[in-house]
């Protein structure tokens, strides 16, 4: 099963260093039956999009808790074994939950396919939607217009042998 693991610039250079993304339990996201169903496609890799960019406002959430961390959203996609990730039955309904699953074991960082992070034009939209994500959480129409504008850049993509370079150790 694909996941993506939301992070940090500095999460994922922790990942860098231990060589693991985390030890487990941990959350990211993934094609659940519920996502499946709230975005209704049969259509795997717009799914599959739509589980990452939940992953993006994972990492928006992560930021906001670490002001040390650059602007910047991080997401790995990884492949985990079948039933190494699961949705949380008690949040299955939750809009907010829609595609987490919870990885139960530790992902070697090897297994990742890819990262995807912003480039370095979306910082000032990052920065604004940093601020806004808790408005916006409690339905603040105004705060998710910022958030959403942070979602219009693209992740770009990166082979796990850049990881390096995007974290600064090249």
């Amino acid at each position: 099963m694909r996941v993506y693991v939301p992070l940090t610039l500095p999460g994922l250079a922790e990942a860098h260093r231990t060589g693991e993304l985390g030890t487990g339990p941990f959350v990211a996201y993934a094609v659940t039956p519920a996502l499946r169903e709230w975005y209704l496609s049969d259509d795997i890799e717009e799914l599959e999009y739509a589980a990452l960019n939940r992953a993006a406002l994972a990492s928006l959430r992560q930021l906001a808790a670490d002001p040390d961390a650059p602007r910047r959203r991080v997401v790995v996609a990884v492949d985990v074994p079948d039933g190494a990730a699961m949705p949380d039955p008690d949040r299955g309904l939750d809009p907010a939950a829609l595609g987490e699953v919870r990885v139960t074991g530790p992902v070697p960082l090897a297994k990742a396919a890819a990262v995807h992070a912003d480039a370095d034009d979306a910082e000032e939209d990052v920065v604004a939607a940093v601020a806004a994500v808790p408005e916006a959480d409690e339905g603040d129409d105004d705060a998710q217009f910022v958030v959403d504008g942070a979602e219009d850049h693209e992740l770009l993509w990166y082979a796990t042998q850049e990881i390096p370079a995007l974290v600064g150790l090249a």
